[in-house]
């Protein structure tokens, strides 16, 4: 099986539990307060390595406790930090997560030491079969790993997640895209079905775009090749946060391992599902048995 790099952010999750989300100016109370490790990359890092990949993690955190946690949680899900650097300058990151009692979730994050992070060093990425980003980090670093991996001859995939603007020059370099039907729509700027959205950005990129749909699972558009669709298995919905996190590390871990498009796609969607049985973002991302035993 490939490696993959994780080139991305740890942020230390604060979860409050709501009745609803809050209209500006109004306060709420929670019913109940969790604190979880988090940060997309981080969490898509745990989720790759819980689904059989070996992973490798660059990433920023600070001189804290919450980045020695971050250490203690890599260490303990066997994955090589050794690329992590650690700043005396600036915090680790961190989020503030509003579940609703759907479910649903809103997230605002401050980046800390996320944003201080560097490109990977020469020959970091020798070896790597799949490195993967998200955009909870500076672009210009993801477009330099890029770059990097283009040139040792391993498969990008970018998470074009929180939705921003992205640079043509990133997208070149991008193998494959995995948005969400909000971010796929900005990305565009114009709303759609998911295959829709999914197709309009696939020429952008050198391998394909995946949009996932929540409950209505995702879909892959791979250049000229009919588009893929995999429903999402019915789950008991307690909190989607991670949820996407899973789909993506699972996904990766697949391709990595040689299975191909349509399995692949269908590992990440059952991940995906299962992780929005339990509260949390780490304590969600299922295993491989997990994911093998529920169709995966």
């Amino acid at each position: 099986m490939g490696r993959i790099i994780v080139i991305g952010s740890y942020n230390r999750d604060t979860v409050l539990r709501v009745p609803r989300f809050p209209q500006p100016g109004e306060t709420l109370a929670a019913s109940a307060i969790d604190r979880f490790h988090g940060g997309k990359g981080s969490n898509q890092a745990v989720a790759a390595a819980r689904a059989g990949a070996p992973v490798g993690m660059l990433a920023a955190i600070g001189a804290d406790a919450a980045g020695q946690g971050a250490l203690d949680l890599w260490a303990g899900e066997g994955i090589d930090a050794r690329l992590v650097a650690r700043s005396t300058a600036l915090p680790t990151g961190e989020a503030l997560i509003l579940v609703d009692e759907a479910g649903e979730n809103e997230i605002v994050i401050i980046a800390g030491a996320n944003a201080a992070l560097e490109p990977p060093p020469p020959g970091a990425l020798a070896g790597a079969a799949l490195v993967l980003a998200q955009l909870e980090t500076p672009t210009g670093v993801t477009e330099a790993a890029f770059a990097a991996a283009h040139d040792a001859g391993a498969t990008t995939l970018l998470n074009a997640a929180p939705a921003q603007p992205l640079p043509a020059s990133l997208l070149d370099l991008t193998g494959i895209l995995v948005v969400n039907e909000t971010e796929a729509a900005r990305l565009l700027g114009h709303d759609g079905a998911p295959a829709t959205l999914a197709l309009g950005l696939v020429q952008r990129v050198r391998r394909g775009v995946v949009v996932t749909a929540g409950a209505a699972g995702a879909v892959w558009a791979r250049g000229s090749a009919p588009v893929l669709h995999q429903p999402a298995p019915a789950v008991a919905v307690v909190d989607s946060t991670g949820a996407g996190d899973a789909f993506i590390g699972a996904f990766a871990a697949a391709l990595v391992a040689g299975l191909d498009d349509a399995a692949a796609l269908r590992r990440g969607v059952v991940a995906g599902a299962l992780a929005c049985g339990r509260a949390g973002a780490v304590p969600s991302l299922p295993d491989l048995a997990a994911i093998l035993a529920a169709g995966g």
